[in-house]
């Protein structure tokens, strides 16, 4: 029987970056499912404030040199890896000189948030696409975590919805209680456009705060997942709004078997549907 696969696309994991709920999630997700049965690779940024020489990253040559345009610019895209040994697991690291080489993740040292991490988060999420459709690794599932994930389930239904790589894939959108109060860049949206994207595909974002940023990645996404007890309550009315299956944020002791169990019904429900 054909092991599922599951993609995992996250804006941080520990030991890589300080332990929050996220990045713990992140971190420990990916191996219980493994360790479950399920198949898995997972991509993170490769934020300058990670020390390639103590996680022993290395650029992966064969999956490294394409060059994304945003904003009618060309940016280099590379490619790390590196394991983290007692979880006998790997994780891919999205790398540009540009938008990660800064000793800093999303702020810089007063606080403020970087003028374009609009930029770095369609980087991000068009490089991880693009690589894994060069992996040609077809995931059952993909999961995003965080904001920084937010257009992933957009793209995917409306840039990628044609490869056969994503052709059987369902996308499941995790959100978090993120601590942003600024806005990102006023020309996110517009930046944002790809191939078979419209403008009305991306209007949740013609306000560019970073919860209309992860609302567009609930309207996508075909289920969600509360990925702590407190959300946002603008965001949180948002989502309960949605007709699509919705997991609780669920105890630390339980999660990765109701997050399995979760995906294995997403896949089912969406298999009798193709039966139908």
């Amino acid at each position: 029987m054909k092991k599922t696969r599951v993609l995992y696309i996250t804006q941080e994991i520990t030991p890589h970056l300080p332990e929050t709920a996220l990045s713990k999630i992140s971190r420990y997700l990916p191996q219980g499912i493994q360790e479950e049965g399920k198949e898995i690779r997972t991509f993170m940024p490769k934020y300058g404030c990670i020390n390639e020489r103590r996680h022993q990253l290395h650029e992966v040559i064969r999956l490294s040199g394409m060059n994304l345009i945003i904003d009618d610019s060309d940016h280099p895209l590379i490619i790390k890896v590196a394991s983290i040994q007692p979880a006998r697991m790997q994780v891919y690291f999205i790398d540009n000189e540009e938008y990660f080489k800064r000793k800093a993740v999303f702020t810089d040292e007063n606080g403020k948030e970087f003028e374009d991490n609009d930029e770095r988060a369609i980087f991000f999420c068009r490089g991880v696409l693009e690589t894994v459709r060069k992996l040609g690794w077809a995931p059952d599932i993909i999961h995003c975590h965080g904001w920084m994930t937010g257009l992933v389930p957009m793209y995917l239904k409306k840039s990628f919805d044609t490869d056969p790589i994503y052709a059987d894939t369902k996308v499941i959108y995790s959100v978090y209680n993120d601590d942003t109060k600024e806005s990102l860049n006023k020309d996110f949206a517009k930046k944002s456009l790809y191939d078979g994207v419209s403008a009305e595909d991306i209007s949740m974002v013609n306000t560019p705060s970073y919860n209309n940023l992860q609302k567009l990645g609930a309207q996508y996404a075909d289920a969600i997942i509360m990925g702590e007890e407190t959300i946002n309550e603008d965001l949180n009315t948002y989502i309960t709004g949605l007709d699509k299956p919705i997991l609780g944020c669920q105890p630390e002791e339980t999660y990765i078997g109701e997050y399995s169990q979760f995906y294995d019904e997403i896949l089912e429900n969406a298999e009798m549907l193709v039966e139908q």
